[in-house]
């Protein structure tokens, strides 16, 4: 009798584990068709845009390619881009890589004079798999390259001062952000890239954004946005001539 009930006890153990492998299967299955359709790069987001002539036919003097700090630009400040000749191709939570997959659709093929690029706090922040200061740089590294390679003139930005993420509060970014622009402007005077750095007009002292010029740490003001207007559009008119 023993023996039965311990065979049968055994028997419901197989087939729950059966059962628990099969569904392991399927919701594995169902994460991998999710991740196929996820347009991870966010080429989607500006694709029909730029195919439109009235783009296609303009040749801007600057895309601005960024993450949620250049998308809010034109949010915040909309008639700078569109007085000065200019195309916003931020993307809210963007990190490097995410940008250059669409470097190629959002910035090359519009044929601009100049390209201004603002990256790096998502990557600090681990919006993706972090991996390391080095490889975020050298993300930049790449863009700054393709540009380059396509007759036009990259201008590497700062990024801006951050000691704290309101999503993330368990990083500290600051020492970080310190790190990450030095590789940056080492390279860009290297290379004879222009380096515009918002860091130190931003900076308080802290490592941190001066508190008008931010609205919770890393995102911008009204304030900040126009002291960002100001020194970009000066280096991109200086850039171009």
């Amino acid at each position: 009798m023993i023996y039965r009930i311990f065979i049968f006890f055994a028997f419901l153990y197989v087939v729950s584990a059966h059962a628990q492998q099969s569904n392991k299967e399927k919701v594995q299955a169902q994460v991998n068709e999710t991740i196929k359709k996820l347009d991870w790069g966010g080429l989607d987001r500006y694709s029909q845009i730029n195919n439109k002539s009235k783009v296609l036919d303009n040749k801007p003097d600057a895309v601005f390619m960024g993450n949620s700090i250049t998308e809010g630009w034109s949010m915040i400040l909309p008639d700078f881009f569109s007085e000065n000749n200019f195309i916003n191709r931020g993307i809210g939570g963007q990190t490097t890589p995410q940008m250059l997959i669409r470097f190629r659709q959002d910035v090359i093929n519009l044929k601009p004079k100049s390209v201004v690029i603002l990256a790096g706090i998502n990557d600090i922040a681990n919006n993706t798999k972090f991996y390391s200061i080095e490889v975020i740089a050298e993300n930049i590294f790449s863009m700054v390259e393709l540009a380059k390679a396509n007759g036009i003139i990259p201008i590497i930005c700062s990024v801006l001062p951050a000691d704290k993420f309101a999503w993330n509060p368990n990083i500290l970014p600051a020492a970080s952000v310190v790190k990450l622009n030095l590789l940056l402007e080492s390279y860009a005077v290297q290379n004879e890239v222009l380096y515009l750095n918002y860091f130190d007009k931003m900076n308080n002292d802290k490592g941190g954004l001066q508190d008008e010029l931010t609205s919770d740490g890393v995102h911008v003001t009204k304030k900040g946005y126009e002291l960002m207007s100001k020194l970009s559009k000066e280096f991109v008119s200086n850039a171009i001539k």
